[in-house]
């Protein structure tokens, strides 16, 4: 299929790449228009947009078209889109991280204008280019059959990794409950692992236990992965900083278990240890940063 992608960063441009290798042709748009002009001197399957109005002038109608920036950032695309000439039977895709409670305001607002709105949850990090990415989609069943040939592409499989689940607003509530699970997961490794660190006359050695739970053991995992490569590269993980950042999901799920009255006591804790990370120093925050890094590819503050 033909489509669009706003938004070149460390997922969009992956996913660029991942649909042309996949034979969809591409309209890259991005701010940094070198970037997009990068991809497309790569890839045959790529067309460089210097400015929105080309962008929407070499897509035929109906057009599909994704966006990829961070939230903070849909509201100005979707107008700047509108002005551009994006119209009636036209599919927008916010593939950000993006509040479900907006995405479902933008997507009657655009109802109103004809435009079809899907909102996707998409996780995978640096590592979707490779692997494929993990897609959660909320919206119209018209909208999601027409993306169907680009998200079985983006997927790990195309029968594995993607599903429609549910109305609009449903895709962004999904992966903000993943993101806040991911932060209980993540809390959780980096108190054992912090603990290990303590144990000083054991003198242990934390990639060797890494790598010993990463075969048969129940908490083996791709987080457990990346601390086993992390600490290879740093046993002591000296070059990280313990401060944490959040990105908002984790807020917003504990905010959401507030307005339902669903106890999350590890999710919540896990959201307020990262807070704790910006005022003492810790070596779990280390150990966080480190697993951030590497599904990421988050900006991580360097040690001081």
């Amino acid at each position: 299929m033909k489509i669009a992608m706003i938004g070149l960063g460390k997922m969009g441009a992956n996913m660029v790449r991942r649909l042309a290798g996949d034979g969809h042709e591409v309209i890259a748009y991005d701010v940094n228009k070198d970037t997009a002009r990068v991809l497309a001197d790569k890839l045959d399957q790529v067309t460089a947009a210097s400015t929105l109005d080309e962008l929407i002038a070499l897509l035929e109608p109906p057009r599909s078209i994704w966006l990829m920036v961070p939230h903070q950032f849909v509201d100005q695309s979707i107008e700047a889109l509108l002005q551009a000439g994006m119209t009636k039977d036209d599919c927008l895709v916010d593939g950000g991280n993006s509040n479900f409670n907006i995405s479902r305001q933008r997507a009657e607002n655009l109802q109103a204008l004809g435009i079809l709105f899907v909102d996707c949850g998409t996780s995978g990090g640096v590592w979707g280019l490779e692997n494929g990415y993990s897609i959660m989609v909320g919206g119209s069943s018209q909208a999601i059959d027409r993306l169907r040939p680009a998200l079985e592409s983006l997927a790990p499989a195309k029968d594995k990794g993607w599903g429609h689940v549910g109305p609009p607003g449903s895709g962004h509530y999904v992966k903000m409950v993943h993101n806040g699970i991911e932060y209980g997961m993540m809390q959780a490794f980096a108190e054992g692992f912090e603990l290990l660190e303590a144990k000083k006359e054991m003198d242990l050695d934390l990639q060797q236990v890494a790598e010993i739970w990463q075969h048969g053991s129940v908490v083996r995992s791709w987080l457990l992965d990346l601390m086993a490569d992390a600490f290879k590269d740093d046993s002591k993980l000296s070059s990280l900083s313990d401060y944490v950042d959040d990105s908002g999901e984790g807020r917003w799920t504990v905010q959401d278990s507030i307005d339902l009255a669903v106890p999350t006591p590890v999710l919540t804790l896990a959201l307020q240890m990262r807070f704790r990370s910006r005022q003492d120093p810790s070596f779990a925050g280390k150990v966080l940063n480190a697993m951030r890094a590497g599904f990421g590819g988050h900006s991580i503050r360097p040690a001081e």
